[in-house]
């Protein structure tokens, strides 16, 4: 049994009169540890299926497992608390909250759950030490290069050390050598650390630090390369 088990995955939703299907009847299997790039033209479905797997959005018909636990028919109160545990979600724009620190954006995952003032201080110091940002827990956003807001919101997103990691476009709006060094940062997690890894990427050369690209187009796989 694979870690992730999608079968028959479909997304749909109505525009009008128009049933639009993001996802049509997916089937997909990842491994535990493993680090997969989604690629695909816009309106592929990559994000829908990146958000499906994250529990921020919900199928509409077929089977979604996850650690042999199935997310479809999950009530949504209890999907919350999954994803909260399970899940480091990392956003193309960041999404820190401008008027608070590196520290307090990082620290905000945490505050869903029961831990002590100083366990989330340890927790939250790791992470930024992770990130190479120890120095900058007292900077706001706005004192900040896109490279490193984009290191916050690396730390944000494995403060809670979630077993899994997504990433939608998390070099899209960084120049090179930031990307580099954002994607260099993902590979140790996945190598160093066993986070499984799914990213959405329209970059190739971003792609390339996978171990697994798969191709999605109008909401279906129509490549596979290992």
């Amino acid at each position: 049994m694979s870690y992730i088990e999608c079968r028959k995955l479909t997304r749909a939703f109505h525009k009008g009169d128009t049933v639009i299907k993001p996802l049509r009847d997916l089937d997909l299997d990842i491994e535990e540890g493993m680090f997969l790039a989604l690629m695909g033209p816009s309106g592929s479905g990559k994000t829908t299926l990146l958000n499906l797997l994250a529990g921020i959005d919900t199928a509409t018909s077929g089977s979604l497992k996850i650690g042999g636990i199935e997310l479809t028919s999950m009530p949504r109160s209890r999907l919350a608390s999954w994803r909260a545990d399970t899940i480091g979600y990392i956003f193309q724009l960041y999404n820190l909250v401008p008027v608070l620190t590196a520290y307090e954006n990082v620290e905000l995952p945490l505050l869903l759950h029961n831990y002590s003032k100083k366990e989330r201080h340890a927790k939250v110091s790791l992470a930024l030490d992770l990130v190479g940002l120890a120095d900058r827990y007292d900077h706001y956003p706005r004192q900040l290069s896109g490279g490193q807001e984009q290191r916050v919101a690396i730390a944000r997103a494995i403060v809670g050390d979630p077993k899994i990691i997504v990433a939608d476009e998390p070099t899209g709006d960084l120049d090179a050598a930031a990307a580099a060094a954002t994607m260099a940062m993902l590979k140790r997690l996945n190598i160093e650390f066993k986070k499984t890894m799914i990213m959405v990427t329209h970059d190739p050369k971003t792609a390339a630090v996978a171990q697994k690209t798969l191709h999605l187009e109008k909401g279906q796989l129509i490549e596979n390369n290992a």
